[in-house]
Parts: C-alpha cells; sequence; structure tokens
C-alpha cells in the first residue's frame, strides 16, 4: 500500500517546459517515460470530459470510489454466468489507483483478483483527498497514450498538434478510446481499428446524453485525421536553442581534470560562466524542496524563454530559403565535376585523404571499434566496405548503398549555419537557428562553433580609431600599406578594389566599401595590444587573440553569439549587452524560484557610438551592404534605418553579415564543415552573397509583422538631432607615412 504522502503526491514527475516569450510551449525537457506536461483541469476540453466519464465510469460523480452496482454486475457476468466481455467493474478512481501504484501487470486471473482489494481501498482514499474534478485531471495527466506521448497534453500534440482544451468532440472520443488499451488502439499502426473505438465512445456520450443522435452520425462518419507531431527533440522548433539551454542549465562546476589539453578555452569560459552567469548550471546551483539539485527531467518546471516564436520561424524560414533553396544547389552545381569536392580545388588528393581521415577518427563508429581493440587495418576495411544506410537530404532522408567513409563525405558536401537575433537594451535573444537541421548537423553555429570574422572586424578597430581622436571624415591615400611586424617581419595586406586607388579618400569610404588599405593604416597608427583589450571589452573570449597587424582583418575565431552582443554597442550607446535566453524559472506549482536580466559593460564612448553608426549606415546605403536596399528582394525592410557590415575571409571560406536596427541586432555566418569546403568563386563565396540575404529575409518578414511584433520601420537611432559625425574634423590624422616600425605600435 503507498504511504499517506505517496497519496497526497501521486504524480511527482513532469517534464520541464520550455515557454516562448509569445507563450508558446517550444518544448520539453524529459525522459522518455516522464514525458508529462502537467494540465489542470480547466485547460481539458469539455468533449475529453465527458468522452471518459461517458465510455469509462457513467455514474463516476455518484460513488465514492467503488460503484458496488458494478461490481455485482461484473461479478455475476464473470463468474456466475461466464461472461467474457462483463467488465471489470473498475471505477476511473480504481483506474487511476492501478496507474498509480500497481507496477507489474497481473499475468493471470489469480493474480488481477488479489489486485483488486488494494486498488479499492487506494481509490476510496483518493477520493477523501481529491474532488472528482482532480481525480480526473489526475487521470488524464498520468495516461501513457503510447508513441511516446505521455498525459493528454503530450497526446494531444502529438496526435493533433493542439492543446487539450482545442480538442473537438472526434478527437477527444479518439484519444479516450485509447485508454482501453494504447497499443492495441495505436492510430499511426491501427488507423481502422482506432476509428471504430472512437465511434464506439462517440456512441457512449450519446448514451449518456452528452452528444444527440443526430451528432452522433454526423461524428462517426467523419475520417480519422491525424496531425502527427513526433514526441522528438531533434525536430520541431528553436531545436538548436532548445539544446543549448538543455546543457547550460544542467552543467557542472568546472574542474580542471575534466579537460583536455585542447580544452583550455573551453575551461576558461566555463569558469567565467559558473562564477559570473546564474543561468549556467543552474539546476546544480539550486536545490529542490528535497534538498536535492534540480532535476530538469522531473521536476516539472517551467522555464520562460526570451525566444519569440514567431521570430524563430521567420529566422528558420530564412535559413531554409537561404541554404536549401538557393546556395545548396548552386555549391553542388559547382562541385559537381571538381575531383576534390566538396573541398576546394586547390587542395591535393594527399591534403583530401588527410582531411577524411581526421573526420573518420572522430566518429563515434571509430572509436567505438578502436576501444574494442581492432586494429587500424580492419577499422579501415570497416569504413571502405559498402553497407545499405540511410543519409540526409533537404527532400527527405535517402536510402542507399555507400561505404561509412563515402557517407562521410556525402554530408560534408552541405553548407552550415548559425544566425541570431537580440534587442540590443534588454538583451532578449529573440532567434536562434545554430544550423540547417538539427537532425543531421547538431553542430551548434551559434555558440559552440567559432570562425575567422573576416571584415565584420573592422568597426572594432574603426571603434579603437575613434576612441583615440579619428574622425569619419579624416582622409587617408588609398594605397597599400607596409607594416613591420614586431617579429621583425613585413605585413603588406592586399585590396581586390580598384576604386579610387591611389587618391584621398575618408575613413568612413574606407569601412562603407571593406577597404583593407584604409583598414590597415589605421592599424599601423594604433596599438594592436589595445586593440586586444578592446576586442575583450567588446566580449570576444577567445584567449589566443594575439596582438598583431593582420588581426585587423578578422583573422581570429569568434562564436556568432560573440559577434552579435559585441555589435550591440554600437546601439546602445557604446553599452555592450549579454545576451539573455531565460527570463524566468517556476516550479510546477507556479512559484518563481529564479529570475534574470542582463548583464551589460561599456565598451566605448556615446560619441564613438554616433560616429559608427554614420559608418556602418554608409556600408548598407552606398557600401558593400547595398543589397539590403534592394525593394524587390526585401519590400518590407529597404527603407528600414539600418547599419552592418560584410566579412568574407581568405578563400571565400566564411561569410559573414552582422547589423541592426534601432530595436534589433543581428548576425549571420555561413560556410562549410571544414575551412577547406567553400566556393571557390568570390560572388558565391562573399558575404554579402551568402550570408547577408538571411539576414535580410529575416529582417524583412520581421518588419512585415510590425503591428504583432512591435518594431515599427519607421524608427530611426537614437543620435542627437544637431549631431555632427565630423565636428571639430581637423585631418589631424590625415597624413600617411611610408613605412611603419615598432615604435609606431
Amino acid at each position: 500500500m503507498p504511504s499517506l504522502e505517496d497519496i497526497e503526491n501521486p504524480i511527482d514527475k513532469f517534464a520541464t517546459q520550455i515557454i516562448s516569450a509569445d507563450g508558446v510551449v517550444l518544448g520539453t525537457f524529459a525522459r522518455s517515460e516522464d514525458n508529462r506536461v502537467w494540465v489542470d483541469f480547466d485547460e481539458l476540453s469539455p468533449y475529453l470530459v465527458k468522452a471518459l466519464v461517458a465510455t469509462e465510469d457513467v455514474r463516476f460523480s455518484e460513488h465514492c470510489g467503488i460503484d458496488l452496482k458494478a461490481l455485482v454486475r461484473a461479478v455475476v457476468k464473470r463468474v456466475i454466468l461466464r461472461q467474457h466481455s462483463a467488465g471489470g467493474g473498475s471505477t476511473l478512481t480504481q483506474q487511476l489507483a492501478k496507474q498509480l501504484y500497481t507496477e507489474h501487470v497481473a499475468r493471470s486471473s489469480v493474480q488481477r483478483a488479489l489486485q483488486k482489494p488494494s486498488e479499492w481501498v487506494i481509490a476510496v482514499k483518493l477520493e477523501r483527498f481529491y474532488t472528482k474534478e482532480e481525480i480526473l485531471t489526475l487521470y488524464l495527466n498520468k495516461y501513457d497514450f503510447g508513441n511516446n506521448a505521455i498525459g493528454i497534453y503530450t497526446a494531444s500534440n502529438t496526435y493533433f498538434g493542439k492543446l487539450p482544451s482545442e480538442l473537438n468532440a472526434e478527437e477527444s472520443a479518439m484519444l479516450i478510446g485509447m485508454c482501453k488499451n494504447s497499443s492495441l488502439y495505436n492510430p499511426l499502426r491501427r488507423k481502422e481499428l482506432t476509428c471504430e473505438r472512437r465511434n464506439v465512445v462517440l456512441g457512449q456520450m450519446e448514451k449518456a446524453g452528452f452528444l444527440s443522435a443526430e451528432q452522433t452520425d454526423s461524428l462517426q462518419a467523419t475520417e480519422l485525421v491525424l496531425n502527427y507531431h513526433k514526441v522528438d527533440h531533434k525536430v520541431g522548433q528553436a531545436t538548436y536553442f532548445r539544446e543549448y539551454l538543455r546543457s547550460i542549465l544542467r552543467k557542472q562546476k568546472p574542474e580542471r581534470k575534466n579537460y583536455r589539453g585542447w580544452q583550455m578555452q573551453q575551461f576558461y569560459e566555463d569558469s567565467l560562466d559558473w562564477e559570473q552567469d546564474p543561468l549556467f548550471g543552474w539546476c546544480n546551483k539550486n536545490l529542490n524542496q528535497n534538498g536535492k539539485p534540480y532535476n530538469l527531467y522531473t521536476d516539472g518546471l517551467k522555464v520562460y524563454v526570451t525566444i519569440d516564436s514567431r521570430m524563430q520561424r521567420y529566422a528558420e524560414e530564412a535559413v531554409a530559403a537561404q541554404l536549401q533553396d538557393y546556395l545548396q544547389p548552386d555549391f553542388f552545381k559547382a562541385k559537381k565535376k571538381v575531383k576534390s569536392a566538396p573541398f576546394t580545388s586547390k587542395l591535393t588528393t594527399e591534403e583530401v585523404n588527410r582531411i577524411m581521415d581526421r573526420a573518420m577518427q572522430q566518429t563515434d563508429r571509430y572509436r567505438g571499434l578502436q576501444s574494442s581493440g581492432v586494429s587500424q587495418d580492419s577499422i579501415r576495411k570497416v569504413f571502405n566496405t559498402p553497407c545499405q544506410m540511410t543519409v540526409f537530404s533537404y527532400g527527405g532522408d535517402i536510402d542507399t548503398v555507400l561505404t561509412p567513409l563515402d557517407s562521410i563525405r556525402y554530408m560534408k558536401f552541405y553548407l552550415r549555419t548559425g544566425f541570431m537575433c537580440m534587442e540590443p537594451r534588454s538583451g532578449f535573444v529573440r532567434a536562434y537557428v545554430g544550423g540547417p537541421d538539427y537532425r543531421a548537423f547538431q553542430y551548434d553555429m551559434v555558440t559552440s562553433g567559432r570562425r575567422q570574422v573576416g571584415s565584420t572586424m573592422k568597426p572594432y578597430l574603426y571603434s579603437l580609431a575613434m576612441e583615440s581622436g579619428y574622425s569619419p571624415c579624416d582622409q587617408t591615400i588609398n594605397q597599400t600599406q607596409t607594416i613591420l611586424t614586431e617579429s621583425g617581419q613585413i605585413w603588406q595586406p592586399k585590396d581586390d578594389g580598384k576604386q579610387m586607388l591611389g587618391q584621398l579618400v575618408t575613413l568612413k569610404w574606407g569601412l562603407s566599401r571593406s577597404n583593407n588599405n584604409v583598414t590597415a593604416y589605421l592599424m599601423s597608427n594604433l596599438s594592436p595590444y589595445a586593440f586586444v583589450n578592446l576586442l575583450h571589452e567588446f566580449g570576444l573570449r577567445n584567449q589566443a587573440i594575439e596582438p598583431v597587424p593582420s588581426l585587423c582583418l578578422g583573422t581570429c575565431d569568434v562564436s556568432v553569439q560573440e559577434m552579435v552582443s559585441a555589435y550591440t554597442a554600437f546601439v546602445n550607446h557604446g553599452i555592450r549587452t549579454t545576451p539573455l535566453y531565460v527570463t524566468r524559472i517556476e516550479d510546477a506549482e507556479g512559484n518563481i524560484l529564479a529570475q534574470f536580466t542582463a548583464r551589460s559593460n561599456e565598451v566605448v564612448s556615446e560619441e564613438t557610438s554616433y560616429k559608427m553608426i554614420d559608418m556602418m549606415r554608409a556600408v548598407v546605403n552606398e557600401g558593400t551592404g547595398t543589397r539590403l536596399r534592394s525593394s524587390r528582394l526585401f519590400p518590407n525592410f529597404y527603407k528600414v534605418d539600418c547599419a552592418g557590415k560584410t566579412g568574407t575571409t581568405d578563400n571565400h571560406s566564411d561569410a559573414w553579415f552582422m547589423g541592426y536596427t534601432p530595436d534589433l541586432v543581428a548576425g549571420c555566418w555561413v560556410g562549410g564543415e571544414d575551412r577547406d569546403i567553400h566556393f571557390d568563386d568570390m560572388d558565391h563565396g562573399q558575404g554579402a552573397h551568402a550570408a547577408l540575404p538571411v539576414w535580410g529575409m529575416f529582417m524583412d518578414k520581421v518588419y512585415a509583422d510590425s503591428v504583432n511584433l512591435g518594431y515599427s520601420p519607421s524608427a530611426v537611432f537614437d543620435i542627437p538631432e544637431d549631431y555632427d559625425p565630423c565636428a571639430g574634423y581637423s585631418n589631424t590624422h590625415g597624413d600617411v607615412l611610408d613605412n611603419y616600425s615598432i615604435e609606431s605600435f
């Protein structure tokens, strides 16, 4: 018999819900056996309650846990008349007692008879502690509806894509019909049988007076229509974000011994986050009412996140439109006759083999064979032996025959991406897309992945210049710069542009055209050490950033998350805001356990932020980002006040676009899994072509929905009306030296 405490708390395992800023449940955290989200009685469709009572216990409101009349009838029919279809005489309360406290299913009539007395006693106790409504609610929240749909909330979403309150009569009847045997009446496997059972329930509802004969006839004639959503954390909305959230909530306190040598950067970041970010490792930093760390899978938490489901959908649609519909087909076409595909044609066969060998060694298959003591020759034979497998494609999974090594190479053909959008003042992250499809590509390119940022680095250098007294109107000659590094080497960056070559140009012109000569000129007059310090103030946490002149062209690796957070300083009067993913966490009873706010730090002065907005506006209005001003491509956005920066690294390995409006900051990276996987031509590989369209399509969708989302297309940057970015301009920095020494740093 269960204890009194168990009866008072009959269901103590609930999934954690992730609830978006606009009130949509994005997903749950649960083990398959506990994938249950609690639903209160007033959140149930009336049809559910009526169908359950009419089918399982028509005198539910009259008895106190045991229906003597039904029990006597069952005994007479089964024992005396030997009828097999006599029913068990169990009330809903007894069925609930069986669900809650019977661990093993009876294998014989004798075992079942011995279980019955316990169920009677428990049923009476349940009736004593709970109202009829609460018992019905417990029953529906407890029942396993099959296909990992545990509880009525998950079942409603799984089979119909609805909330329990939205279910109609025939949908409710189907789910209640499954309560007799969810395995037998499985609508995915036995649709006709399930439909017959549904119609039986509808008939019972008519018999109980809940439906008219006309309604019953009409509903029984309807086809069984499902809107099936598989219970799988790899599908649905915001998959990458949900997995990131799961990871940071469950982080353990970092200990040096748990990190390998090449993971020291991760150890450094985790240590900082453990101390500074209350969300990082929250479950292990806090204790539940039992004095144990919170269990994300069973404590029924409600995590309210800053993601807006509508903006998340727009971001995922923009990524799909650019990669799936446009860029990926072009990449396949470009690599069709390239022997080294998907790698660049500049690689030799030996170089490709080395990359593939390294990729093979990173697979679970390889590690498993190696740990089992299989020899290297045998492992390689396994990876080169064709076998049947299923591989990913945007058009649906493909059944084929490939060697495991060829399947690895096949997956490398697919381009990857990372996109994030946040509000610069609140820090609220509104959209987060870590890759093209979480089912196949689970490496998160928003937070986990770091790639070279190319020219999107330049605004940081220009910020340092503005802080050092420069003006957007300062001039220099557009010519190749020669810089002597600390190691005694000559650095002479190239610029492919021919426009204004050899002529005086302004710094504003240089940034808008992403001119390397102008950038190198600034670098030659500024300290690379001061530049590195400023980058860290902007929130770039890579400890491996070296104070070298080439840094100004974006040679260091940075994540999309870091870049988006850094660019908030330009909009936010020089103050950088950290991304905020969660606003609060509640327990199963709705008590607030924690609330969160974004952190911030001043990076540059307010005046510098105004200058940067002015120069980065020019990128969009007259420079490398002018595609955003296309009324054909972005009809809802092309007039919106915005600023940004394109970025492309050597050999077009990484394509970036970072941009912001008065209300939003967003960034996008597009590239291959490896740096040697890229378009071999600049037209396809540059940031303005590969990454900018994702940003533009997303913003176009957001501002088309401005009434609901609250972002005004007519908003302008918060700059004083009388502000002049060139006020006091004297061109004191305009003299150009031919060569620069160590002392100039």
